[in-house]
């Protein structure tokens, strides 16, 4: 019988590997930017087209590569960051297993262009599909361009699989976000399609977040800083109110790396016990610095996983430090069981216990109060003598017609319509009995009112003071793409100074209490393709916007002239979205409980 097994050819064995190593565009952004931060650069360029998938390009400045140190670092297990076994247990550098170039040729095509700071000349290098093309001599600038064409053009399955430009950009900016948060000695920046998106100087850890994040998270950030012997903690945490339903601003870093870790967050959550409304999470930038001996990130191959040898410790290190800064900028109730001696000073200079320069003894001043002294005697006593009053002739006048007040509302028991203790109304539409949402059917007939408004002008009304709204640079370039649809819909606006967007008017129906909120939800997706697509998602959300309302306590005529508006539509029992507006109560069911 002939042997089965055999050795992969490396090509293969590349493309295999790619896929633990490189999952989307995203995951080589990563890699690339390491890469450089690794090079000693001080200045680092992300070029993005199409989301990552036909370019990504780090221009850096580092010290580069010599001929052929660049041709080496494309083989699998080929780096410059360790030695031997030891060096894996004392990792400081950001990459190390000589993995990531190998598999990101393996499934793109990737040209290098590179020189050192002392040659005269570059080389550049190209690979195509994990198979080495060519490499020359050019004139180049100092540092490392890499170029990343076409990603898994040789494998469509691949290909085929990624999100559309929105979600990819997405986790593009993600990875961005965390290596610039992380260094932020170092400057960036960011172009998607041309268009610059960050622009990020040095300085410190505050002003980093404030550039990526914008200005209005910074009045909400709290320090963190805890130093001791065998580990080191600072960061920022955010107040209360800049707490989120969805996990976004949530950074752990340890040694100027990005690291996920439920645990860790778990302790952060209750640091911010009592003070979180349920399903809210906090917003943090953490980082701890340790030796490198007692972490180790060689877990998975994208380095976002780390064990840590004391991580009991460093939970207690990151809820007792996260809790005591709350109680210093009295968020959270802080008891100090340390005794002020400064205190003691004061109050003995304030109140000696030796004599004065009378010759007499100082004593603490007293109060006396007469326990017998009631102001309101006269005045209790008029009260009672009425009540006494009172009751005579209640009982004088016994055969008295009854009282005619209903302590409950007749509404509440109308034949046709009544409330539920939930929030639901229970009516009688002929010989059915339904149960209504009134908050869907509202949804349903806002939708329906703001039809003829879609392709027309909505009215807007001008606002008494003007509202500021404090943008990063993702939402500044999102502004300049949707700014010629504003003013149609009833928004005027403008950018008064740097990154400030002054509000002068909204549309009619908005409230200036939801109108912050209303522009982060624009802001937030990345591209609008077509005009249609803008506009689609604008009226959903303004829908939403309008149908906030809680219906639990609205009074009854309100909710009959609901009931008549969306009688008026047909009374429709869906949703666009598939959701019930009512449903028929089974009282046949009830009765064979009984």
């Amino acid at each position: 019988m002939s042997d089965i097994i055999q050795l992969l050819p490396d090509h293969v064995a590349n493309q295999i590997a790619a896929g633990e190593v490189v999952q989307r565009p995203a995951s080589i952004v990563k890699e690339l930017l390491e890469n450089a931060i690794d090079a000693d650069s001080a200045k680092i360029e992300l070029i993005i087209r199409d989301a990552g998938k036909n370019l990504i390009q780090v221009v850096d400045d580092g010290k580069g590569m010599s001929e052929t140190d660049a041709r080496m670092a494309f083989e699998r297990h080929a780096t410059s960051k360790i030695r031997g076994t030891e060096d894996i247990f004392k990792i400081s550098t950001k990459g190390f297993r000589g993995e990531a170039l190998a598999s990101i040729a393996a499934v793109s095509q990737v040209e290098l262009r590179t020189k050192q700071k002392d040659a005269a000349i570059g080389t550049n290098i190209y690979i195509e599909g994990g198979v080495f093309q060519f490499q020359d001599p050019i004139q180049t600038a100092d540092g490392c361009n890499f170029l990343v064409k076409n990603l898994f053009y040789n494998v469509p399955a691949r290909r085929k699989f990624l999100k559309n430009n929105n979600v990819e950009f997405r986790h593009v900016i993600d990875e961005f976000q965390r290596v610039a948060l992380a260094h932020e000695n170092l400057e960036f920046s960011l172009f998607h399609d041309d268009e610059p998106v960050f622009r990020l100087r040095k300085g410190s850890q505050m002003q980093r977040i404030v550039d990526i994040f914008g200005r209005k998270l910074q009045p909400q950030l709290i320090p963190i800083k805890e130093d001791i012997t065998w580990c080191k903690l600072h960061g920022f945490v955010a107040k209360p109110e800049g707490a989120k339903k969805t996990r976004g601003e949530q950074f752990l870093f340890v040694n100027g790396r990005f690291f996920k870790s439920p645990y860790f967050n778990k302790a952060v959550q209750e640091a911010f016990e009592g003070l979180l409304m349920p399903g809210y999470v906090p917003t943090f930038f953490l980082f701890l610095e340790l030796d490198p001996e007692k972490i180790d990130v060689n877990i998975h191959p994208q380095k976002t996983e780390v064990k840590f040898e004391d991580e009991h410790l460093i939970f207690a290190l990151l809820r007792s430090t996260i809790k005591r800064s709350l109680g210093i900028y009295n968020v959270a109730p802080s008891l100090d069981f340390e005794r002020d001696p400064e205190l003691d000073d004061m109050m003995q200079n304030t109140f000696p216990s030796k004599a004065n320069s009378r010759g007499g003894t100082l004593k603490m001043p007293e109060i006396i109060v007469d326990k017998d002294y009631n102001p309101f005697l006269e005045e209790k006593q008029f009260m009672q003598t009425e009540m006494q009053n009172l009751s005579e002739m209640y009982y004088q006048n016994i055969a008295a017609e009854p009282s005619k007040i209903n302590l409950f509302e007749d509404e509440d028991f109308d034949e046709d319509l009544m409330r539920l203790p939930n929030g639901y109304w229970l009516f009688n539409k002929g010989d059915k009995v339904l149960m209504l949402d009134l908050g869907r059917m509202h949804r349903l007939m806002v939708s329906e009112h703001n039809k003829p408004l879609k392709k027309g002008t909505t009215n807007s009304h001008s606002l008494l003071f003007s509202l500021e709204y404090h943008m990063n640079e993702i939402e500044k370039n999102k502004y300049q793409s949707i700014k010629k649809y504003l003013p149609t819909l009833g928004f005027e606006m403008k950018i008064a100074h740097e990154n400030v967007l002054s509000i002068d008017a909204v549309p009619e129906g908005l409230k200036e209490t939801q109108v912050m909120k209303f522009l982060e939800n624009l802001f937030d997706i990345l591209e609008y393709k077509t005009e249609e697509e803008f506009l689609q998602f604008y009226h959903n959300q303004w829908n939403k916007m309008q149908s906030k309302s809680r219906f639990d306590f609205i009074y009854k005529k309100d909710a009959e002239q609901l009931i008549k508006d969306f009688t008026a539509l047909g009374f429709p029992e869906f949703l666009p979205n598939g959701k019930r507006c009512f449903f028929e109560v089974p009282f046949n069911d009830f009765k064979n409980k009984f």
